[in-house]
């Protein structure tokens, strides 16, 4: 039987292509699937984007996979189901595929739970992590802002709208790093103002990308549509 490919999951960074790291590249070069989410049939995504211009398209088979932008539970069954068997092909053939993914692929990615599905419907598959500078580490580095420094503590926490959730979180930590803020930013520009803490916070959208905006004043963000790559960083 011919063996199976080994399924990496590439993290490329927070926007900036040259945040890429050597092994994630290697790892590019070497593999003959590159894999990438997108929304739909025919778009990139920003992962692509990022990894791009590393990528001979000439020699590579490019497999955009599509991950439905739903809260049904059977599509999202089916569809992922069917993107795992899609992947698994090429591994099947003795193929290596490189799944990219922004950020690091262990961190908020769509490559966890593709880790997780490949693991329980072909466990036999060997999968490994390329982890990868997260937007976190990014937007740290971009405003010159320590996350933690000594005993200090710092949560990272997807900004919902359970508005105690996020009081508590800004209440018992040092520094807070609010992931996909978009959604909810009136709510959060609301909460600062309540807690005297809208000094202490930043937004940034695509953090280290070319399309970057930083916004050190957040209370004029209120009423406005920002990017779904968008977060927030609070610091007492």
């Amino acid at each position: 039987m011919m063996a199976k490919g080994t399924l990496y999951g590439v993290g490329v960074g927070p926007g900036d292509p040259e945040l890429l790291t050597v092994k994630a590249y290697r790892v590019m070069k070497e593999s003959p699937v590159i894999a990438y989410p997108r929304k739909r049939k025919g778009s990139k995504s920003y992962a692509y984007a990022i990894a791009e211009q590393y990528i001979d398209q000439r020699e590579k088979e490019m497999l955009g996979l599509v991950f439905p932008m739903t809260k049904d539970k059977d599509i999202l069954e089916r569809e992922w189901n069917n993107t795992v068997d899609e992947v698994y092909e090429r591994l099947s053939q003795g193929k290596d595929v490189a799944f990219i993914t922004e950020g690091d692929p262990m961190l908020y990615s769509t490559f966890i739970h593709m880790m997780r599905l490949m693991q329980e419907k072909y466990p036999e598959v060997k999968v490994v992590s390329i982890p990868g500078i997260s937007s976190i580490n990014g937007v740290a580095s971009r405003l010159g802002l320590p996350l933690a420094d000594g005993d200090e503590h710092v949560a990272v926490v997807p900004a919902t709208e359970e508005r105690e959730k996020m009081k508590q979180a800004l209440l018992t930590h040092d520094c807070v790093v609010f992931l996909k803020v978009a959604k909810v930013i009136d709510m959060m520009v609301d909460l600062l103002a309540e807690l005297d803490l809208l000094s202490k916070a930043s937004v940034v959208t695509k953090v280290t990308s070319g399309e970057e905006v930083i916004w050190p004043n957040v209370a004029e963000l209120k009423g406005l549509e920002l990017e779904y790559l968008t977060l927030m960083v609070v610091r007492k």
